[in-house]
């Protein structure tokens, strides 16, 4: 409590910065700017917001604008709410981004209170990991779905990322002790070890990911109603794009890479669009159109058993038709997507090349030897 209530301190203590002319940014932008901005005086106005917006317990709410100016008022009410342990998350891009920007702003600028609040929020990561290598969409204390292993939404492997990157002390984490690196580095293997292990094998042939996992049995589950057990495209596209960053990736990785791509090749829907159209009374839906020239697309789920693209509405009824679906659903998610594309098309060949240019790089130091 002595370490939060100084940081509250030195918050309260700190001026408004006015912000002149300087653009005010909104927080979708913040790890979007130029490299010099972030030693700016608006860039620490945002960091001084982000320490108030955390939690004690080290995490953050999400879907929040929290590069917004803040009253007096909102920043006593902010102080108020910083013992709250049921909005802690990493849904949304919740925790992981601000401690980015929170790291590349000490990296600028080396003021101590935004080092503490880092250190704070990666222990919060840290301390969420379950044992199994997995980690909840909330913590500490998760009810339903939100203790589910997450996926969804890039939740899992976003956190990942930034341990990842502090394990390998890439900048900004330069400043992070070894001791903490270590545990990092521990995460990230034990989050690897999670992914190859949730890979979904379907008579004998791995597949991709489920979008969340029973957090007990590892299971396939249930999230929204809206979000079934099923092998999901978006989110296995972030999870095979995060095993081909690994420097040295082992045979059992390389077969989830390979599995999976082939899962992506044979899954592609050719001969519709996923398309926005505007009615007579000027209301906006999301509608499939033929095509016989579309595609490739891919179904943001697809039945684990069959592959056919399923699909969900609030009653929680399992579909193979999206136009079955209430209007409000269909429109209100991403059913279709094209992600998998540039995968495909891009990552993968680049990522066959550099491993193939290593291959060749040992065999030929091999031969000279």
């Amino acid at each position: 409590m002595r370490v939060h209530l100084t940081l509250i301190l030195l918050i309260l203590a700190a001026p408004v910065t006015a912000l002149g002319d300087q653009p005010r940014i909104r927080w979708a932008e913040a790890l979007k700017q130029r490299a010099e901005w972030y030693a700016s005086e608006e860039a620490v106005r945002v960091a001084d917001n982000l320490l108030l917006y955390q939690r004690e317990t080290g995490g953050w709410p999400k879907n929040i604008d929290m590069a917004a100016p803040l009253t007096e008022e909102e920043r006593a009410a902010l102080l108020k709410q910083k013992s709250r342990r049921d909005d802690s998350t990493i849904d949304n891009g919740a925790t992981y981004t601000q401690l980015e920007f929170l790291a590349r702003v000490y990296a600028a600028r080396r003021l101590e209170r935004h080092r503490a609040a880092f250190m704070r929020g990666l222990e919060y990561l840290l301390a969420a990991q379950y044992a199994n290598g997995g980690w909840p969409q909330y913590y500490p204390d998760p009810k339903g779905y939100h203790a589910h292993v997450t996926f969804n939404d890039g939740a899992m492997i976003g956190v990942m990322r930034l341990l990842r990157d502090v394990a390998r002390r890439h900048a900004p984490y330069l400043f992070v002790d070894e001791t903490t690196r270590r545990r990092a580095e521990e995460a990230v293997r034990k989050g690897i070890e999670l992914i190859l292990r949730t890979q979904i094998v379907v008579r004998g042939e791995r597949t991709a990911w489920c979008a969340q996992y029973d957090e007990r049995t590892l299971a396939p589950a249930w999230a929204r109603r809206f979000e079934p057990p099923a092998l999901a495209s978006r989110e296995s596209v972030g999870v095979v794009r995060f095993l081909m960053s690994l420097e040295s990736p082992d045979a059992r990785v390389k077969g989830a890479i390979e599995s999976a791509i082939k899962w992506f090749e044979r899954s592609k829907i050719y001969g519709i669009r996923w398309v926005e159209r505007q009615d007579g009374r000027g209301h906006i839906e999301r509608v499939v159109i033929k095509d016989p020239q579309a595609g490739p697309i891919w179904a943001r789920f697809y039945e684990i058993e069959t592959n056919r693209p399923i699909f969900a509405g609030r009653d929680a009824v399992v579909r193979y038709d999206v136009m079955q679906i209430e209007e409000e659903r269909r429109s209100g998610y991403a059913w279709y997507v094209t992600d998998p594309a540039e995968l495909i098309e891009v990552d993968y060949p680049r990522w066959q090349r550099k491993f193939s240019s290593d291959r060749e790089s040992k065999a030929g130091k091999t031969i000279g030897n």
